[in-house]
C-alpha cells in the first residue's frame, strides 16, 4: 500500500469547545505526518465553493452558516491509506451513530456540529488540499 494524502478539518465547534489540540494529537498518534496545518476562517464564498456538491440540498445555507461561524484548522494529513483511515478515526457523520472511541463520538454534538470533515476518497482529497494549501505550503 502506497503513502496518500488526504484533506482534513477541525470545524468550528471543535474549536470553540478548545478541543483542537486533543483532535491533533490523535492524528499523530494515528501515525499520520501534518504535511499542512492552518488556522483559517472559511469565507461565505469559499463555503459555498467548498460544499458546492450539496447546493440544492435542504441543508446546504445551513452548512454554509455553520462553516463561516468561527475559525477552523485546514490540515493536509498523510500515511498509508490516509483517506480511509481518517475516516475511520473521524466516525460516522452523525456523532450518535458513531463508533466509540472516535473524533466525532468524543467532541461531536451532532450531524452538522460534528467536529471533523475529511475527504470521500483521493479524488475529492486532492481538490480539497489544493482548494485550501498552494503548493508551497506543502512541506
Amino acid at each position: 500500500m502506497s503513502v496518500e494524502k488526504t484533506f482534513a478539518i477541525i470545524k468550528p465547534d471543535a474549536v470553540e469547545s478548545k478541543n483542537a489540540g486533543k483532535i491533533l494529537a490523535r492524528i499523530e498518534a494515528e501515525s499520520f505526518r501534518v504535511v499542512a496545518l492552518k488556522r483559517h476562517r472559511i469565507s461565505k464564498r469559499e463555503a459555498e465553493s467548498f460544499y458546492g456538491e450539496h447546493a440544492a440540498k435542504g441543508f446546504f445555507s445551513s452548512l454554509v452558516a455553520y462553516m463561516t461561524s468561527g475559525p477552523v484548522y485546514v490540515a493536509v494529513l498523510e500515511r498509508e491509506n490516509a483517506v480511509a483511515h481518517w475516516r475511520a478515526v473521524m466516525g460516522a457523520t452523525d456523532p450518535a451513530k458513531a463508533d466509540a472511541g472516535t473524533i466525532r463520538k468524543e467532541f461531536g454534538r451532532s450531524i452538522e456540529r460534528n467536529a471533523a470533515h475529511g475527504s470521500a476518497n483521493p479524488a475529492d482529497a486532492a481538490r480539497e488540499v489544493t482548494f485550501f494549501f498552494s503548493h508551497a505550503e506543502l512541506i
